[in-house]
């Protein structure tokens, strides 16, 4: 009997796909994707570590659930993802409504994670470190998001271990997917609709398969004629090697934004963090990209307050900002993951770290609002990929993932059009198509 599946996704652009996946998965034991969760005979939360009280934010979760289901048949409730994986006994000890944990890399066993519950009722935990198995499963599957803009994972886990990063632990050592498997999806995401393919890892640069590297994969997807745009997140300033930046003289297709995490201007702080850069060699990246290609621009993350920080050290990231001009950029002040190197640190000043954020945000922000400004007046590619939630206008996106907002018909969606930007403000472009006659399918 087929049944109704919600899940609620966290955090990061891998659990999107993630996600994306398991539905695709759990159609083979009949069940089917609903938008409303009061209706779910199944409740799924894919979890992320990243940010402050994670942990926190399912229980609250799954007490809302509970108010949710009071007067109704109890769902199954399923907590996936990287919480999942760095809590799972805790959880299941916690909180009895929950009935089955799964970590990031064991979603090929969902299927049968589920029907062995439906059958002897008994509460489970699936963590185990399996990227291998669990894409050679997935592979089999069909993917079949059907976005004009679609994410793609090629790469897990890190080996990198930045004192303050859950990452190694949560989603285990680096993986690469073979680059056949990647290729064949990328071709089913094309035959869905998708004109633009976003790559993902926890460092996708450091992709590497039988000698295959993230070059060579951005150069091939090049050559699939229904992909427009190809971008990839996020990367490591230690994998930016040499042939990645040359792709930005062959590539056609690979927009000029570089997500490149800095997080913090001071070469002292970055040694505290075990980052494994400089601000020199970060440096040494940006203008060879500059020099290849003069309109890139480049956007970061950036920790505020990390422990040890003091005034000079500030003063260095705020310098970094003044001379790259980072766009779309995000920051933070560290907060500490159980488990880590940076746990049990001790903490700035709370009233200084804000402060230090402040500083550092007003800066990111007036960036974006100048680079915004600039293109007032101008005629920019955007891709349409849907309609606002109020239905009232189009939603695209610039080269540099901006938002763009126009009125035009439905048939602009999935294609590159041309339009005149009218006005901004820090985060969207507002415009109006150029010539709507004449506009090429993307």
């Amino acid at each position: 009997m087929t049944q109704k599946i919600f899940i609620k996704t966290f955090g990061c652009q891998m659990n999107e796909y993630d996600s994306n996946r398991i539905y695709d998965t759990v159609k083979k034991i009949d069940f089917v994707k609903t938008e409303k969760y009061e209706e779910a005979d199944c409740y799924l939360l894919n979890t992320c570590h990243i940010r402050d009280k994670a942990k926190e934010k399912v229980y609250h979760e799954i007490g809302r659930v509970k108010k949710i289901f009071r007067s109704k048949t109890k769902p199954l409730v399923i907590v996936a993802g990287c919480v999942a994986q760095a809590e799972h006994e805790e959880m299941l000890k916690r909180e009895p409504y929950i009935d089955l944990v799964l970590g990031p890399q064991a979603y090929h066993k969902i299927n049968d994670t589920i029907l062995n519950h439906q059958s002897i009722k008994s509460k489970h935990e699936e963590t185990e470190f399996d990227a291998i198995t669990k894409f050679e499963y997935l592979s089999k599957i069909k993917n079949q998001e059907s976005k004009i803009s679609s994410f793609l994972t090629i790469q897990e886990g890190c080996d990198k271990f930045c004192h303050f990063c859950v990452v190694p632990y949560t989603r285990g050592p680096e993986y690469s997917r073979p680059f056949s498997q990647i290729v064949d999806e990328a071709k089913q995401l094309a035959d869905n609709g998708s004109k633009e393919i976003i790559l993902l890892g926890q460092n996708v640069n450091a992709y590497n398969f039988e000698n295959y590297r993230l070059s060579n994969l951005i150069l091939e997807l090049e050559k699939l004629s229904g992909i427009e745009r190809i971008r990839y997140t996020t990367s490591h300033p230690k994998d930016m090697t040499t042939d990645l930046i040359d792709t930005y003289k062959n590539s056609k297709k690979l927009m000029p934004l570089v997500h490149l995490p800095v997080q913090s201007g001071s070469d002292k702080i970055l040694g505290l963090m075990n980052r494994k850069h400089t601000i020199k060699s970060y440096l040494e990246i940006f203008y060879k990209l500059k020099k290849i290609k003069p309109n890139i621009e480049f956007s970061s993350d950036f920790i505020i307050a990390y422990p040890g920080e003091e005034e000079s050290d500030f003063e260095d990231t705020i310098k970094l900002i003044d001379e790259i001009k980072f766009i779309n950029s995000f920051s933070f002040i560290f907060s500490p993951r159980p488990g880590t190197v940076a746990a049990d640190l001790p903490l700035i000043d709370k009233k200084k770290s804000m402060e230090r954020l402040e500083i550092v945000q007003q800066k990111l922000f007036s960036n974006q609002i100048n680079m915004n400004k600039k293109l007032e007046g101008k005629q920019i590619n955007v891709l349409v990929e849907n309609r606002t939630d109020d239905k009232s206008k189009l939603f695209a996106r610039s080269e540099y993932m901006t938002s763009v907002l126009f009125s035009g018909s439905d048939d602009l969606i999935g294609k590159t059009v041309k339009v005149k930007i009218k006005k901004s403000n820090q985060n969207t472009l507002f415009g109006e198509v150029v010539d709507q006659s004449s506009q090429k399918v993307a």
